[in-house]
């Protein structure tokens, strides 16, 4: 059974939609059936036919999308919404598609704002509807070993993170070149009060959360604009102090000239660590005090079900971003099905981002933007 699927954004020329659209047909388990991929009424018509949609399924705007899908029979309107706009555009379609009776996918950061984004949990919860926020870098199958291999005490107790996400393709003033994905992530009218932290920050911290299954409880921001003009911040580093009393520091900068995306983290604890990187996605290091360091590999058969059901290729056939994009949405596809089937989801398909990780992640936000402008060394990372 395939669950049927609407998209509200992601029309021509929108690089995350064509993404969450390829990572929903890796697995087969989604049929896009309806979309409103554009507020422009012209580009979402003519996004609908490129994408092979029924004219009547292909609408003018979100609220019509979710009014006329809830008029349909059940066994005809769309079941899950996924929706990719601009960070401003998250809320309210996400309220409305949850009130009516849709399970929803969104595209991180959750919201504008930390007050939309405890609004929208006390929605979730009220409703009963599933919802996962694809926080891309989760999915991958050795960053969820990391996550077991913590867990189990393996490393003994967490001692000391540290986790980077350097970009530089906004070391230059783009946004003054017509660039779309330069304008609106710059734009704080659409981005929010954050600009890097926002945008991949919110990727770094909610990595240093998932892989230690620690919590932040006070941090210390350094926020910096570095590129002339620029009304957000392109560069940042903060230090971190996490519940169980570990460290951490945590570095986000778009202006990192000649990196791409090469996210990074590596957590120590009192008997030894572990170091991820999405560049060589496919090998995890386990590091020891009195033994030599072990690479593990996806396929290796020693690894936990964790990240057997989460690869799809035999060993040393790589696996990347698209992949771990559709562990999310394969993992979320399997909870709503084992929901309409009246079945308990079991916890490897429950592994994908939710509600809480974006309510943290604004909090993350807010706290780290507000460290940032102000004198006091260390503040508590309040929600």
């Amino acid at each position: 059974m395939k669950l049927r699927l609407a998209m509200i954004g992601g029309g021509q020329g929108a690089f995350i939609g064509a993404i969450h659209r390829i990572a929903t047909r890796i697995d087969d388990h989604y049929e896009l059936v309806a979309g409103a991929f554009s507020s422009n009424p012209e580009k979402a018509k003519a996004s609908g036919e490129e994408l092979g949609l029924s004219p009547d399924r292909v609408y003018g705007s979100y609220k019509e999308l979710i009014e006329k899908e809830s008029q349909l029979p059940e066994n005809v309107r769309v079941q899950v919404i996924s929706i990719v706009t601009p960070n401003h555009v998250h809320f309210e379609p996400t309220k409305l598609a949850l009130e009516s009776g849709f399970h929803v996918v969104l595209d991180k950061p959750m919201t504008f704002s930390l007050e939309e984004a405890k609004e929208l949990k006390k929605i979730v919860e009220s409703t009963g509807k599933l919802f996962c926020l694809t926080h891309t870098y989760t999915g991958y199958p050795m960053v969820k070993e990391a996550r077991q291999i913590i867990a189990s005490g393996k490393i003994g107790a967490v001692r000391k993170v540290y986790v980077e996400y350097p970009q530089g393709w906004l070391s230059t003033f783009l946004e003054g070149e017509d660039n779309k994905q330069a304008s609106w992530r710059t734009d704080p009218g659409k981005s929010g009060i954050a600009g890097a932290m926002g945008d991949i920050g919110t990727h770094a911290f909610n990595l240093s959360e998932y892989v230690t299954g620690l919590q932040v409880t006070k941090l210390n921001a350094d926020i910096n604009i570095v590129v002339e003009g620029r009304k957000l911040d392109d560069d940042g580093a903060v230090l971190l102090k996490y519940n169980n009393g570990a460290s951490g520091v945590l570095m986000a900068t778009q202006i990192a000239a000649g990196d791409e995306n090469n996210i990074k983290i590596r957590v120590y604890g009192e008997k030894g660590g572990i170091e991820w990187q999405q560049d060589i996605a496919n090998t995890l290091l386990i590091k020891y005090l009195d033994k030599p360091t072990e690479i593990w590999r996806t396929g290796g058969g020693y690894t936990s079900g964790y990240v057997t059901t989460n690869m799809r290729a035999p060993a040393g056939h790589p696996e990347g971003y698209l992949e771990a994009f559709a562990n999310l949405y394969k993992n979320f596809a399997l909870t709503v099905k084992a929901q309409l089937e009246g079945a308990a989801a079991t916890p490897e398909m429950l592994d994908f981002p939710g509600v809480e990780d974006g309510v943290r992640g604004m909090a993350f936000v807010e706290n780290v933007i507000a460290s940032g402008k102000s004198d006091q060394k260390w503040t508590d990372f309040t929600i």
